[in-house]
């Protein structure tokens, strides 16, 4: 069972994605985390994909995905895998799917999770997080127990730059410029399902794991 997933920033698709791997014991491959531990190993892809990363650029596609088909041929994935973070972009989506065909492989499932945009702002938004001991919390999900203090460590919660709905809305026109047209690709090859991500998030695993079977 190979699943790409799909969403925009803060839909909850990497929490989604973890859920499925512990569920059904496939490996949750997160490109971030491949990265590091090629560069972590200094492996020959990793020492390569350094060279960009310490210069500030992009990770070229076909580099990035030899370095996933690297991950995905280790023993661990031979039931499959759960891919989060990537394609990003339609050229890393047709690089990744002439990969796998030439290994005689493909994609099964393209899982959206789909969130209005409003929902992303107002749920971003209402993040805090303690900066000293690096506990987050939400204002009408998870609140604390005094409002703006850490229930852990006792120090003041702040709003990160990154969850701004200025920082936010910019993040989302990115996504729709360069991913949203990946809901059209999968589509068109038959593997994609979307499902209703402003749902509780036991819900929303709940239609996924419909959908898997």
């Amino acid at each position: 069972m190979k699943i790409i997933m799909l969403g925009a920033p803060g839909a909850g698709k990497g929490t989604q994605a973890k859920m499925i791997a512990d569920k059904y014991a496939v490996p949750h491959v997160s490109t971030g985390d491949i990265f590091r531990a090629n560069i972590k190993e200094g492996t020959e892809l990793g020492k390569e994909a350094k060279k960009y990363m310490d210069q500030g650029l992009l990770v070229p596609d076909e580099l990035t995905v030899k370095i996933l088909l690297d991950r995905v041929a280790k023993e661990d994935c031979a039931n499959g895998y759960v891919l989060d973070g990537f394609p990003r972009t339609i050229p890393q989506a047709e690089v990744l799917d002439k990969a796998l065909t030439e290994l005689g492989d493909k994609i099964d499932f393209a899982i959206n999770v789909d969130v209005p945009d409003e929902n992303i702002v107002k749920r971003m938004g209402g993040r805090r997080a303690c900066l000293a001991c690096g506990a987050t919390y939400h204002i009408e999900h998870i609140p604390p127990k005094t409002e703006g203090i850490c229930d852990r460590c006792g120090q003041e919660l702040i709003l990160r730059d990154d969850d701004k709905a200025e920082t936010v809305m910019n993040r989302l026109q990115v996504y729709h410029d360069q991913t949203q047209p990946l809901i059209d690709f999968y589509n068109a090859k038959g593997v994609l399902k979307e499902v209703d991500g402003t749902v509780d998030m036991k819900e929303v695993f709940n239609a996924i794991v419909d959908i898997l079977g």
